[in-house]
Formats: structure tokens, sequence, C-alpha cells
């Protein structure tokens, strides 16, 4: 067996998650990468490059068969570190969403997190040690209109976030939770979210995000909000009227607002 920390890495095809993965692997981390598509694959034999011993799993981690089938490919290794990055959006009006696709967001952004985080978190507090990344958003500072399970996930994995780290303070394992905003990965196109104008604006860089949540998780820091506008504007959101938030979404997030 390596001698080698292992990291835990979800959501790790591409985005954010793939950009955490690849400085795991650069910091001498092993790695067990996990995605729900086979992009995986591909992703785990970039990091490899690095010299590091490298694991794909290929599951849906909004199933608590796939959670299941990921603690068992630990295979009972203590986990250094977790990077619980899996999410899924999902644009449009409430009503005009399909309730499949709604309960797949929740599941995958709340229950499959906090479940894998139930199993691998129990095993940190055991060892007295560990670090955990968890990737919330700034959206969870704003009701999303047009956005508004994915929004409310994230509130969610926010305060949530916050709440486990107070619950470990003093176990030995931290808790960090990363708040990027717009950010140039697939997320929008997959969320159906491109002719919005927040779809089509400027974004920030992934490489840049992930740098941001690994060196504050490294660090043992509650939160971090990646980039200066997304800091303006979640400290702006924390004195604003929710009435008045719901409205400015909506100009970013309505279908048709990113059309000249």
């Amino acid at each position: 067996m390596s001698s080698r920390k292992l990291a835990v890495v979800t959501g790790a095809s591409s985005g954010i998650g793939y950009e955490l993965a690849q400085r795991c692997a650069k910091e001498g981390f092993d790695l067990l990468v996990v995605a729900d598509e086979p992009e995986i694959n591909s992703a785990a034999a970039s990091f490899k490059s690095e010299g590091i011993d490298v694991e794909a799993l290929q599951v849906d981690l909004s199933t608590t068969e796939g959670v299941d089938r990921l603690y068992q490919a630990i295979r009972g290794r203590p986990v250094e570190a977790l990077l619980a990055n899996a999410g899924r959006g999902l644009g449009h009006g409430f009503l005009d969403q399909s309730f499949e696709d709604v309960r797949k967001v929740v599941d995958t952004n709340i229950t499959g997190t906090i479940y894998l985080l139930h199993k691998v978190a129990a095993d940190m507090r055991r060892a007295g040690h560990g670090r955990i990344l968890i990737t919330g958003s700034i959206a969870g500072f704003m009701p999303g209109s047009f956005q508004a399970v994915y929004n409310g996930t994230k509130a969610f994995i926010d305060s949530f976030s916050f709440a486990l780290r107070n619950e470990l303070k003093d176990s030995g394992v931290t808790v960090t939770c990363l708040m990027p905003g717009p950010t140039d990965t697939e997320f929008f196109d997959r969320a159906g979210m491109m002719d919005t104008k927040v779809g089509q604006g400027k974004k920030d860089d992934p490489v840049d995000v992930a740098n941001v949540g690994f060196d504050a998780m490294m660090s043992g820091d509650g939160d971090v909000v990646s980039g200066w506008k997304n800091k303006l504007q979640s400290a702006i959101a924390t004195v604003t009227p929710s009435s008045v938030l719901a409205g400015m979404h909506r100009s970013m997030a309505e279908p048709g607002t990113g059309k000249e």
C-alpha cells in the first residue's frame, strides 16, 4: 500500500472538481476520483502523470448505492482529504422543470453529499485528523429565481458546512466551504442556462477557484469566497432584502435575458 496520503475528490471529471484533483496530485496525494460520467477515466489518466496512485470510479452519487460503492472503494484506507465537489445545476422556472430533474439536483447536491460526509467524516473523527472541503456557492446567499432548486440546495450546503465545522472544532478534523461564483465550466450548458445573462457572462477560471479552495482547506479555514467580485456580491447579499435579491437573480437567470 502507498505511504502517500489519500484524497477523495467527487465530481472530478471536469470543471472545479477536475482542477481540485489536479492540485491534489501535484501536492503528492494519492487519488480516488469519482464522477457519474465515463470522462472520469480519461481525467484519472492525466492525474497519473504526477507519479501518484489514482483510482477512478464512475458512480451516481445522487443515490445511496453510489455513495456506498464509493465508500467501499476506499477499502478502509485513511482519507486525509475529502473534497466533496459533486453537484448539479438546473435552470428555468420551477414549475417548468420536470420533478425527476429537480429530485436529481436535490439528491446530488444535498443527500449524496451529506451521506458521504456522514461516512468519511466519522472515520476522520475516530482517527483524530482529516481535512474536508465542501463546494458550496455564493448562490446560497440569494433566492434563485429561475434557479430556485439549485440555489436552495447551495443555501443548505453553505449552512451545513458551517454547522459541521463547529461540531468538529475540537476533533482534529477541519471543514472548509468553498463558495465560488459563476465559473467557466460546463455547469451552465448542462443546466440549460446558455440563453441567460449569467450563462453568457464573464466567469472565473476554474483553476483559480480550485487553488483558492485547496489552499483554504490546507490552512483549515472555515470558508472562502473566490474572486473579489463574488466577495462583494456575497457581502451585499447579507444586507439586502430577499425580495430584492430574488428580483436581481431573475434579471440574470431568466431564460432569454442573454439575448441581444
